[in-house]
């Protein structure tokens, strides 16, 4: 049986001569890999991280691994494939969600989230060093763990008043944060997800809570040990361990 579907590329790996699997997130699928036969009408650049694509899935009963074909971008991604600083988060965004999400996992409303995620950053002009943060954060509402001030600190090192303040910039206008316990009050949730900081009809959101974060002063290092530590804190709720070495050019890329 053939259907069609939205998917968002996280990586792809080598499969015999030909073809490659490719790793994706959908709404129908959730996190799953699809055989693709490689061939003059199928560049490369299709398949870059982050790319949002439709395609014709070609289900087979007696195979896990289903083809996927007739590939269509949804998206061009102007913004993130002119800049090379976000073209690296991109990287680091699906390394992250390739890593941390097992195989087969279908979380509703996953790849909806991820896609306001994508077209929030390809939207941004400037101030955008510190969205992977968000991102990170965002990822834990996103999986089931609201983050908060009390269930970061055991991971936060140095960086726990500098999380604190992040938290306190990006939610407490628009989702009710409470410093209290560090937790969003107002966020609702739906299928086990919580909504997204980011307006589905608007893909830049609130500009006043997601500016405030955005524009919160951080040294590169200091960026580096805040992804560190939430990324503790999603190997710790998902138990998993994850060691991202896009990080490692992240750092390289904003200092």
């Amino acid at each position: 049986m053939n259907t069609k579907a939205e998917l968002i590329v996280l990586n792809h790996t080598k499969f015999g001569e030909n073809s490659i699997v490719l790793h994706t997130i959908s709404n129908e699928y959730g996190r799953k890999g699809f055989l693709v036969r490689l061939s003059s009408k199928n560049s490369m650049a299709l398949f870059l991280p982050m790319n949002i694509l439709e395609a014709e899935i070609s289900e087979n009963p007696k195979s896990q691994l289903w083809r996927v074909s007739n590939f269509v971008c949804l998206s061009p991604l102007n913004g993130i494939r002119g800049d090379i600083r976000k073209n690296t988060m991109t990287v680091f965004m699906s390394e992250v969600l390739y890593r941390a999400i097992l195989e087969n996992t279908n979380e509703g409303g996953l790849a909806s989230w991820l896609k306001q995620e994508i077209l929030t950053l390809d939207a941004l002009e400037s101030d955008f060093s510190n969205f992977h943060l968000l991102f990170l954060l965002d990822l834990c509402s996103a999986l089931g763990f609201r983050p908060s001030i009390s269930g970061l600190a055991p991971f936060a090192g140095t960086q726990l008043s500098n999380i604190e303040a992040l938290l306190r910039n990006y939610y407490r206008t628009f989702q009710g944060f409470s410093s209290h316990d560090g937790i969003s009050q107002s966020a609702s949730l739906q299928g086990g997800l919580s909504q997204s900081s980011f307006s589905q009809d608007n893909p830049q959101g609130s500009s006043t809570g997601l500016a405030k974060a955005l524009m919160q002063p951080l040294r590169g290092t200091d960026r580096n040990e805040i992804a560190e530590a939430i990324i503790r804190y999603i190997s710790y709720h998902t138990e998993t361990s994850l060691n991202i070495r896009s990080l490692a050019i992240l750092r390289e890329i904003f200092g």
